[in-house]
């Protein structure tokens, strides 16, 4: 299929807000869709585009709820879709909506998207804080913010939406994407990387351990013993007994210690 005929033919003009690269490698698609395991399964793509991802997981999943932002994409997804039975596209916000509402309605599901860089964080950080059926996330992203997801503690990619993933599942890069495979052509190359919350992950109280790891790296610089202090209002003699009993060593920073670590500083607060 043509995706860029199509799109030509019924006049659509890609709009820089909303941050529109589109793909059609059947390949990479096919390829995108087997990493997302969700043959069978309820799937849900948030980034229409030109509907090139969706019909590749209508030909797998028993379910596609598709999101699109931009309602002049409706007659390319019209022709594009056709024959796709068993798929639904939603043309609001994906990040406006009711979630709770949709998980209510759809059960268990997976999460499969090619994000534009500005929704990214927020839209991850939604499903690890509100997805409860949410059984994993494979997304295309610009490749430094894959690092970022998936880094190790000490590295200079790592932060909080580093923790904030560790603490629901695993973040794993399964393949890397060069810009040519776009259109229109991006400036950097993307990775696809998928988040999967039924592997890992760990107890730990939401709240707290937010605060916690927003408090490390809010100040990279500063000790973790000031962070804590500044941000929890403790003395030096709390902060080095809170951290003692959490066998943190004295004298690190947050960006060194481990989302486990962060974990048991929470529970002691």
């Amino acid at each position: 299929m043509d995706y860029g005929e199509i799109l030509r033919r019924h006049g659509f003009g890609f709009k820089k807000k909303f941050g529109q690269n589109f793909l059609s490698d059947e390949n990479l698609l096919a390829a995108i869709v087997r990493d997302a395991e969700v043959e069978g399964e309820t799937a849900v793509e948030i980034g229409a585009g030109a509907g090139a991802l969706t019909r590749a997981l209508a030909a797998s999943a028993s379910r596609v709820v598709a999101f699109e932002i931009d309602r002049s994409l409706a007659p390319v997804l019209s022709e594009t879709l056709m024959g796709c039975e068993n798929v639904e596209v939603r043309f609001s916000d994906f990040m406006k909506c009711n979630l709770a509402a949709l998980e209510e309605e759809l059960g268990s599901y997976s999460v499969v998207a090619n994000l534009p860089y500005y929704v990214t964080t927020p839209l991850v950080m939604r499903l690890v804080e509100e997805g409860k059926n949410c059984r994993s996330a494979t997304v295309m992203v610009q490749e430094e913010v894959a690092l970022r997801l998936c880094a190790k503690a000490g590295t200079a990619d790592y932060g909080a939406v580093t923790c904030a993933i560790a603490r629901r599942g695993t973040a794993t890069i399964v393949r890397k994407v060069p810009r040519t495979l776009f259109y229109p052509r991006p400036n950097v190359d993307s990775a696809v990387v998928r988040l999967d919350f039924t592997k890992g992950g760990f107890a730990a109280d939401a709240k707290k351990y937010r605060a916690v790891v927003r408090a490390a790296f809010a100040a990279r610089r500063k000790t973790l013993e000031n962070a804590m202090m500044n941000a929890f209002r403790l003395s030096r003699e709390e902060a080095a007994d809170l951290l003692a009993r959490a066998d943190i060593p004295k004298g690190v920073r947050g960006e060194a210690l481990s989302p486990e670590q962060f974990a048991r500083i929470a529970e002691l607060l």
